[in-house]
């Protein structure tokens, strides 16, 4: 079967993990046999400035920049950084924004970027024991449960919200 591109955007501001994320993200879709393209724009990240990546799958992908107004899904892990990021979303794409998982249900708030992922693998071809194990890959073993538990929030917050 042949799978299209998926073009994915992941927003937020300097030391929210939108690196982290996006390099989880890009691994599971390698590890589901995907060919994977990303490429990071860090802007003033050292002190707090927007940062994005763009991380792009399919069967071939040739760039790994996505074209203007074609992503499908723009995850978003900072409140002020949706509204500078929307032009970059496609008619009909999807928007994952930072409160689809309330920070208070999270054992540790710095997973919220691991937590909103979780919302997005709802969405994706990619199995759920792909998305456990590359955070178990991904992180220090003393933050695998705390990062476990807010993938699998989120997961159940994205099926809800996003899936269809």
């Amino acid at each position: 079967m042949k799978q299209p591109v998926i073009n994915i955007k992941i927003a937020g501001l300097g030391g929210q993990g939108v690196i982290r994320a996006s390099d989880i993200l890009a691994e599971a879709a390698f590890r589901a046999g995907a060919d994977v393209k990303k490429s990071e724009l860090h802007g003033m990240s050292q002190r707090g400035g927007s940062v994005s990546s763009d991380v792009r799958f399919g069967d071939k992908v040739l760039s790994p920049m996505i074209p203007g107004g074609e992503t499908d899904y723009l995850l978003v892990l900072s409140p002020d950084q949706v509204e500078n990021n929307l032009p970059a979303l496609k008619p009909g794409g999807v928007l994952i924004r930072p409160e689809t998982v309330a920070e208070s249900a999270l054992r540790n708030k710095k997973s919220l970027n691991v937590a909103l992922l979780g919302a997005l693998s709802a969405c994706l071809p990619i199995p759920e024991e792909v998305w456990l194990e590359t955070i178990r890959q991904s992180f220090p073993e003393a933050l695998y449960a705390d990062n476990e538990q807010a993938f699998r929030l989120g997961r159940e917050q994205g099926a809800k919200q996003y899936a269809h």
